[in-house]
């Protein structure tokens, strides 16, 4: 009777063994990472991707160490083709690839939102002039709104000293022709921005390439930024410019209207024309009624160069002396006071026509 009662201990022992222990399936799952999670590490709900340094990122470094270009002309309306490089054959629907040499983040970078208006009182007119004029009566020192415009020939801008010595708003060289950037447009707007003051963009018309392209080239540049000034279209004659066409005046105004028509779809506000006495003399007298203009008049007051043309904005001087720059800068007056200049920027700079005095 030993024999039967030891295989009786060891089935009942079996039995046990078969209630307190896992399966073999369950054994093998052992081998595998617990599913617990302690305090000190959190287990990620999906992996987590490396992120590399983007081509914008690049760009951006590049830019912020662009070197100042220290051979300033005396204008800074006047110039064109600071920069050339092929332009890229796309679609309008296809962002362009980025380029170094472009020195320009994708618009997408720059489009937040700035803020809607100053909200500090306006700075009063604070700079000095190499060669003084005196408008007498009509000095546009009366006016309340006094601004700049720059470009590359302004080189490395300190722009807090340009708002603390009387800019409240600049317009920034960004492209000219169909293929052309300034160098330092990027940092300009970036830094004008953070000083306070208020910014917009501006294109030299080149006439020997078609209004489309131009108009594309600008876009494709110049970042759509709640809050910026309206875009601006240069329109001259440049006697050093490489391109030596002049255009019908029927052909001018066509060109234009193309150009300004595409802008003003894209950034929903209406461009500004900006233009000299002698190109105006031969294409722009009683054109665009309904266009706001900026209109360069050094040594006499607008009223007397442009009879009976309504303007927005003044260029009074291109000998400007301010702590911010090195060298020469052109210096813009509003045609409004105070309240008019904080009416028209605030509403995302919409047509605003003073009557010329």
């Amino acid at each position: 009777m030993r024999l039967p009662g030891a295989i009786s201990f060891v089935i009942a022992a079996l039995c046990l063994a078969g209630c307190s222990s896992t399966s073999g399936m369950d054994a093998l799952d052992m081998q595998k990472p617990s599913n617990e999670t302690t305090s000190s590490v959190v287990r990620p709900s999906a992996p987590i991707a490396s992120v590399p340094e983007t081509k914008a990122n690049k760009v951006r470094k590049l830019a912020e160490a662009a070197p100042a270009d220290d051979n300033a002309p005396p204008f800074g309306l006047a110039e064109e083709e600071t920069v050339a490089f092929p332009a890229p054959e796309l679609p309008d629907s296809v962002d362009p690839p980025v380029e170094p040499a472009a020195l320009v983040s994708p618009p997408k970078l720059l489009s937040r939102a700035a803020p809607p208006m100053l909200a500090g009182p306006v700075t009063r007119y604070g700079f000095r002039d190499a060669k003084p004029i005196n408008f007498g009566r009509s000095s546009p020192r009366h006016l309340a709104v006094h601004g700049v415009d720059v470009s590359r020939w302004q080189g490395d801008v300190n722009w807090g000293k340009l708002r603390a010595q009387g800019a409240n708003f600049a317009y920034i060289k960004a492209t000219d022709g169909g293929d052309h950037l300034d160098p330092m447009f990027m940092r300009n707007w970036r830094n004008a921005d953070a000083a306070g003051l208020k910014r917009g963009a501006y294109h030299f018309f080149y006439w020997c390439r078609t209004a489309g392209e131009q108009a594309d080239w600008f876009i494709r540049n110049v970042p759509k930024v709640d809050g910026a000034l309206p875009p601006v279209i240069d329109v001259e004659w440049n006697g050093d410019s490489s391109c030596k066409r002049r255009p019908s005046r029927e052909k001018v105004l066509e060109k234009m209207q193309v150009f300004m028509d595409k802008l003003e779809r894209h950034y929903g506000q209406r461009p500004i024309i900006y233009t000299s006495p002698d190109f105006y003399r031969d294409n722009l007298r009683g054109a665009f009624p309904d266009y706001p203009f900026w209109l360069r008049a050094v040594a006499r007051h607008p009223s007397k160069v442009y009879p009976d043309r309504k303007w927005l904005f003044w260029q009074y001087s291109g000998s400007g002396l301010s702590h911010g720059v090195t060298g020469r800068i052109d210096l813009n007056v509003f045609h409004g006071d105070e309240r008019q200049w904080r009416a028209w920027a605030g509403g995302g700079g919409r047509q605003m026509m003073a009557d010329a005095d």
